[in-house]
């Protein structure tokens, strides 16, 4: 697909349905419970009806979609673990050996991974390879142009399909060895903010690796003039596969009217992209958890978003997503079947100043 008609698709976007959040606001102030008690809860059904155009939530079938890809900038010493686990832990997804696969089932969930951009090929992960990894950052753009479009795509064309199965929810998970070294990078670059400020430690990096990373980071950004540049170059000169792809699936979900759960920090950034491309895509968001990484909090406060769990969690592959899940089934359980004042003949709780 062109670069033009990509920008077209997100030209089409319109906003979550304020009209449908009203409605289910006023369904939760007439319950019979304090009001706003629930919290976190009711504010996620709240927008899970703006994402679905229809106070009349759907929450019954839901899917994490691990985007599974490698980055070329391993090679500058900025992780601790090789390549080959990417795709290890890519077919332990379908194994239930992973940790986010063991939650899947715990929570009711399918699990989808995609090879967006592996190293290696494997037996039974779906291919929807853009290449055999991005190309080391520290050296040149990690992707074309041409290359970002065709991965956010693959984001956007899943979350269709998605709908097409009747999915009610998707989360957002990866894997991919020196993607938090990517996702600090894009970052960075679009809230410009200095490197130091947004890189963390990741899978255990000593402080030695640490440094390195941020200035392999900081160089980049440099290099490019990244604070200076549109989101799309950001995403070719330092990002990856697996990112483009989680930002393309809450594109997809702002196409296609589907809540979209944001896991943690690298997820956070998939969002922050797709924010920064269309604005329009942030109603379809719910945020679940708080990474442990540094720039964690501050990004999910650049999307104006609350987290359910501060659970101190890192791990990534959409774990934090998968574990907010029972609390939406518990919210939308409560939202459709509890009683009202009305109903029970007791004065409702008023609104105080």
């Amino acid at each position: 697909m062109e670069e033009t008609q990509f920008y077209q698709i997100l030209k089409n976007i319109a906003p979550g349905d304020a009209d449908a959040a009203a409605v289910c606001r006023e369904r939760w102030n007439s319950i019979a419970k304090p009001l706003h008690s629930l919290g976190w809860m009711e504010d996620a059904i709240a927008r899970i009806a703006a994402a679905q155009h229809n106070s009349e939530i759907r929450t019954g079938k839901k899917i994490l979609v691990p985007m599974c890809a490698d980055n070329g900038v391993v090679e500058e010493g900025v992780t601790q673990t090789g390549q080959e686990v990417t795709a290890i832990v890519a077919e332990n997804f379908l194994d239930e050996q992973s940790c986010a696969a063991i939650m899947c089932r715990l929570a009711g969930v399918d699990i989808r991974p995609i090879d967006i951009g592996m190293a290696v090929d494997t037996p039974r992960v779906e291919k929807r390879k853009i290449a055999y990894g991005t190309k080391n950052f520290a050296k040149e753009p990690a992707m074309s142009r041409d290359e970002a479009v065709k991965a956010l795509m693959v984001g956007v064309s899943l979350a269709g399909e998605l709908m097409g199965q009747g999915y009610d929810l998707i989360a957002t998970g990866e894997m991919g060895i020196g993607n938090t070294t990517t996702s600090s990078a894009v970052a960075s670059a679009l809230l410009h903010v200095p490197a130091v400020e947004m890189t963390g430690r990741g899978a255990g990096l000593s402080t030695e690796g640490l440094n390195k990373k941020i200035q392999v980071i900081q160089e980049a950004i440099d290099r490019w003039n990244l604070f200076e540049a549109d989101p799309l170059t950001v995403l070719s000169c330092v990002g990856g596969f697996d990112l483009a792809g989680i930002a393309g699936l809450f594109l997809g979900g702002a196409c296609y009217h589907i809540p979209v759960l944001i896991d943690g920090f690298i997820s956070s950034v998939g969002a922050l992209l797709a924010v920064k491309l269309c604005p329009a895509a942030r109603d379809y968001m719910l945020a679940t958890h708080v990474s442990k990484e540094p720039a964690a909090r501050r990004i999910l406060k650049e999307l104006a978003l609350e987290p359910a769990l501060d659970a101190g969690m890192c791990l990534g592959e959409g774990s934090g997503a998968v574990a907010a899940f029972p609390l939406i089934d518990m919210g939308a359980e409560i939202y459709h079947r509890m009683s009202t004042f009305e109903q029970i003949q007791v004065e409702a709780y008023q609104e105080l100043n």
